[in-house]
Formats: C-alpha cells, sequence, structure tokens
C-alpha cells in the first residue's frame, strides 16, 4: 500500500462526501480509491468511514485520523513548496492574512491580473482583523495595519505607509457646523475606531507642531466600513484610512477636514507590515504578494 496515496484519497473522499466524487478529483477509478481507502483502514484495524448508500460520514476514529492526515498532507505540500518555491518563478500555497477592508478595497481589485501573472501559485486569503497567529493559523503571510510590537519569533517588514484624513458628510456639517480646528472636535460626535483604549485621542502634526485631541462620540466599532457608513449618512466626524474613502472624497458624498495637518489615532503609525516566519525568508511567494500589496496600495 502506498500510505501517502492512501492518505489522500481518505482526506479527498471525506471532503467530497463520496467514492465516486473523489476519484473524478484525483483522475482515477472509483475502484482504486475504495481499495486504497479499504487498505488503509485495514491497516489501522478500524473504520474510519461510516458508508451507507446514501452518503460517507467519517466514524469517531475517522474524525481523529482525518485532522492528522490533513496535516501530513499539508506539511508535505508544503515542504515541495519550500523547494520549488526558490526558483524563478513563484509556485505552491500561499496562505495570507490580509485586514478586512484593506483587502476589498486595496487587494481584491488586482487578484485577477495577479493569478494570471504567478499561474504556479495557490492564494489562499484568510481575511480578519484580528491578529492572526503564524503558527497555529498555518498562515504564511500576515499583512497588519501599524506596526507591530518587536518580536524574535517572526521577521516584520515594513513595506510602506498610508494617509489618514478626518471626513464628514454634506449633511452633518450642514446641521451641526463645520470645524475649522481640530480642538472644535470636542464639540462634536467623533466616529471611532476601537483601539482599546477607553479614551481615544487623535494626534494633529502641522509644521512639526503637534496637538492631541480628545474625541467623544456614541458609535465605537473595530470595523472601519462601519464607521465609513456612518459618516455618510451623517452620523458624525470619522478619521479614516484615505485608501478607504478616497472615492467618497472625490464624488462630493464625504468632506475633508483639516486638509493642513496629518493626523492619526493615538501615536499608531499609519504603516503597513509584513509579517512572516524566518523559514519563509527568500520566498519567491511572498515576494510576489508584497509586492501587489505595495502597488495596490500605493504605498508610500
Amino acid at each position: 500500500m502506498d500510505k501517502l496515496q492512501a492518505l489522500r484519497a481518505f482526506v479527498v473522499v471525506t471532503e467530497s462526501g463520496g467514492f465516486s466524487s473523489a476519484a473524478r478529483k484525483l483522475e482515477l477509478a472509483t475502484s482504486s480509491v475504495t481499495r486504497a481507502v479499504d487498505a488503509l483502514e485495514e491497516s489501522l484495524g478500524t473504520a474510519l468511514l461510516n458508508r451507507t448508500t446514501r452518503q460517507v460520514t467519517l466514524s469517531d476514529a475517522g474524525k481523529t485520523y482525518y485532522a492528522r492526515a490533513w496535516r501530513i498532507l499539508d506539511d508535505v505540500a508544503e515542504a515541495d513548496a519550500a523547494v520549488t518555491d526558490r526558483g524563478e518563478e513563484p509556485s505552491g500555497p500561499l496562505r495570507v492574512s490580509v485586514p478586512v477592508e484593506f483587502a476589498r478595497q486595496c487587494i481584491s481589485p488586482h487578484l485577477g491580473a495577479f493569478l494570471l501573472r504567478y499561474p504556479k501559485l495557490d492564494l489562499d486569503i484568510t481575511l480578519t482583523d484580528s491578529v492572526a497567529d503564524l503558527v497555529s493559523d498555518r498562515i504564511d503571510l500576515a499583512i497588519r495595519l501599524g506596526m507591530p510590537p518587536p518580536d524574535a519569533s517572526v521577521i516584520s517588514r515594513h513595506i510602506g505607509d498610508f494617509s489618514r484624513c478626518v471626513v464628514a458628510s454634506h449633511a452633518y456639517l450642514s446641521e451641526f457646523g463645520t470645524p475649522l480646528e481640530p480642538e472644535e472636535l470636542s464639540a462634536h460626535q467623533s466616529l471611532r475606531f476601537s483601539y482599546g483604549a477607553d479614551q481615544q485621542v487623535w494626534t494633529f502634526c502641522k509644521n512639526g507642531q503637534q496637538c492631541e485631541v480628545v474625541v467623544t462620540g456614541r458609535l465605537k466599532t473595530n470595523n472601519s466600513d462601519i464607521l465609513r457608513e456612518a459618516a455618510l449618512n451623517g452620523a458624525g466626524i470619522a478619521l479614516l484610512p484615505s485608501w478607504l474613502v478616497a472615492a467618497d472624497v472625490q464624488s462630493g458624498r464625504l468632506t475633508r477636514l483639516f486638509e493642513d495637518y496629518e493626523v492619526n489615532p493615538n501615536n499608531t503609525r499609519s504603516a503597513v507590515t509584513a509579517i512572516y516566519l524566518p523559514n519563509q525568508r527568500g520566498s519567491r511567494r511572498i515576494s510576489a504578494f508584497i509586492e501587489l500589496v505595495t502597488g495596490a496600495a500605493n504605498l508610500r
């Protein structure tokens, strides 16, 4: 019995829900897939699958074995990719974690061209605003907004910066007035991103002079697009990434305030950082995706 082939047959049968569909995916005869799984079960001395005429499901032993078998096959694929990925062309699987709205606005419009350019690369993108753990989440590359704290176990590569701006709708400004200086924000509803601290400070800088303004408001969330929608609907004034609201400002749906200032929340740097493990150093797959992010987001 070819143990690796049997593992692959078992995993594909499990994920396909049947032997015939697995055989089509593996481009094998159904009888060959059946024999491979039968041989695997015989060698283990236990049934991995519950089989009926209508469906195939995992037994209790099969559930445990499937998780391990999937990881083994994944490790083999990763080992193959680690060798072939040092060639001229990026190839193999690449698992990436990217913040939700950043991925939707800046990266997704360019994915088609990216995949056409690199036909040997298999891309798996997870959208999350949470901090992904590269090891436990099996992530090859995490793109993060801001500068993460130093961590000797990973490589943190600063790949660019973006700008932020303060915006509000014409309806809000017509009703509540337009603040001309940052200090006037204390009299307005600020739409705040959840950075962790209860009291939020927006830092403004102009001609080398810095001022900090404590902002308050009835809406706080950890999703930038919710803040954008609230601003569009006249709920208050928001501090948002320029890449998120550029089209709204250009169309007049949102008005940019304090254009002479650079602004950031608290001391958060407007940086984009690539995080990956040391064993991925020199990976053509990772370099290719970082190049995509840098160009797609017009990072400076």
